[in-house]
């Protein structure tokens, strides 16, 4: 059985290494405004991502779904993190905090995917995707935390996934 993948890999969409997909939010930054209804991006990564960590391969489709490795990788991490958190209000500190600090962007020596992503062209690029993936962060951060906790405690059904490795990876890195 195949890994799920992104309903967004046949979307038109600037790419600076992935493409620049439009997500829900209320913040104008980087990231143009989902007009319509439906999931965005975020929303695929999260309800895939229980179903897609059984796989030790993923078969690349489309630019979005390299994306949606990206964020799936992040998640794991994200939930890494909130196994040793005992509410959301805490979770959500320490989520907001992971999501700006420095992280590798692909051409780095410690961006783990480097494999499946282009080093962006410009210093423009890579400050711009450096931006897109802040926000991406951010926002799957806030969207994790109102998934997990549940009356202030953590799902279980989410925590048991803290441990397992989407493609083998831990992670998608952070620099220190």
């Amino acid at each position: 059985m195949p890994a799920y993948h992104s309903s967004f890999n046949q979307t038109d969409a600037k790419v600076i290494s992935i493409p620049i997909l439009p997500i829900k939010t209320k913040a104008r930054q980087f990231a143009p405004n989902q007009l319509e209804e439906g999931d965005d991006i975020i929303d695929e990564a999260l309800g895939l991502f229980r179903a897609n960590t059984f796989f030790r391969n993923f078969d690349i489709k489309g630019g979005a779904d390299k994306l949606l490795i990206y964020l799936t990788l992040y998640i794991q991490e994200c939930l890494n993190k909130l196994s040793k958190l005992p509410n959301a209000i805490e979770g959500n500190k320490i989520l907001q905090t992971h999501a700006v600090q420095n992280f590798p962007l692909p051409g780095d020596a410690t961006f783990p995917l480097n494999s499946m992503f282009e080093k962006p062209l410009t210093r423009q690029d890579a400050e711009f995707l450096k931006g897109y993936l802040t926000q991406l962060r951010q926002e799957l951060g806030q969207r994790l935390i109102e998934r997990i906790y549940e009356d202030d405690k953590p799902s279980k059904w989410w925590m048991c996934f803290s441990k397992r490795k989407f493609m083998g990876m831990a992670g998608v890195g952070t620099l220190q």
